[in-house]
């Protein structure tokens, strides 16, 4: 009986060693989500990609740069920037890519940025908030923010602040704005909202994804006319550093790592956004795996959408009618 039960298993082991690469491909293939089908063409464009120097960010960048766009990496550190930049120097003939230092975890970093564009940039045609930190260890911004709402949400709401006059300018423009299927297991707690009473990573960074959504619905509804679209997207569950600060998370990441997408894979639907010519005018919407996407109910809240616009304002001291 015993013989049996081993050559049985011996049996399965052999099946699933010959499977294997066929099981990976389908995986593989399933994971990998949508393709950006558009083969538009960008010349003349310029592009402006937070947190660019890796992940996603940098594969947008490449695929912006093969189009023809002057790319613009806007990077915290910039060696590592630089070294994205020479990369896609290497990878695209003829590339016109360049980097710039910004900080969003202080809101000096940003304004200093910003003053410097306007001087040197005559025209922006696509802004993609894609840099983000994820469940991070409780630490605050410069400024005094919950860092993970300070970086996602609050420092790109003040960046986009600063340069709406100039996407308006160069309209037709975009902004794209990278969010996660995380938004749905957020809520906007006005009453702590920077987790001074407690504080949960994951709790922290589901809100300020969902704050990435309502972002995006205040901010259309207030561009209607402006030939300025604003969307945002869900990029899938890509392998990437994001997940450094979550020893779980890392574990389980290198576990499932069949089922991620890769960085190049994960940047799709931005792409999709930024490029498509059928979204000229559509505008407030999310979007996955380039194409439309449901969002949570506490993510289509009018209410709740306008309430944050204006504490954001409030915080960042600024007016933005």
């Amino acid at each position: 009986m015993l013989a049996v039960v081993v050559a049985g298993f011996g049996f399965v082991a052999i099946v699933l060693r010959l499977l294997s690469s066929h099981i990976r491909f389908v995986c593989r293939k399933y994971a990998a989500g949508g393709v950006c089908l558009s083969t538009a063409r960008l010349d003349g464009k310029t592009a402006l990609i937070t947190g660019a120097n890796s992940g996603i960010g940098k594969e947008t960048a490449v695929d912006l740069a093969l189009r023809g766009a002057r790319v613009i990496l806007a990077c915290r550190d910039m060696e590592k920037g630089e070294d994205t930049a020479a990369e896609i120097r290497r990878r695209v003939g003829g590339a016109k890519v360049e980097v710039r230092e910004l900080d969003l975890a202080d809101t000096r970093s940003i304004r200093v940025f910003a003053q410097r564009f306007l001087r040197e940039v005559n025209h922006l045609h696509i802004l993609i908030n894609n840099a983000g930190v994820m469940m991070c260890p409780y630490m605050k911004t410069a400024d005094g923010f919950e860092m993970q709402l300070g970086v996602n949400h609050l420092g790109h709401f003040l960046l986009t602040y600063l340069l709406i006059g100039l996407l308006k300018r160069s309209s037709p423009a975009r902004v794209i704005v990278v969010s996660s299927l995380a938004h749905y297991f957020g809520w906007i707690r006005f009453h702590d909202l920077h987790s001074q009473g407690s504080y949960n990573s994951g709790l922290a960074y589901c809100q300020s994804k969902l704050a990435n959504v309502l972002f995006t619905r205040e901010l259309s509804r207030r561009l209607t006319g402006s030939n300025v679209t604003v969307n945002s997207v869900h990029p899938g569950t890509v392998k990437s550093e994001l997940v450094r600060h979550s020893t779980v998370m890392s574990l389980l990441f290198t576990l499932f790592s069949m089922f991620l997408k890769t960085p190049r894979e994960g940047a799709q639907t931005s792409i999709y956004c930024a490029t498509a010519e059928e979204l000229q005018s559509i505008s407030g919407k999310h979007f996955s795996d380039c194409a439309p996407a449901s969002v949570a109910p506490q993510g289509r809240c009018e209410e709740t959408a306008q309430k944050l616009w204006d504490v954001s304002c409030e915080l960042l001291g600024i007016e933005w009618d």
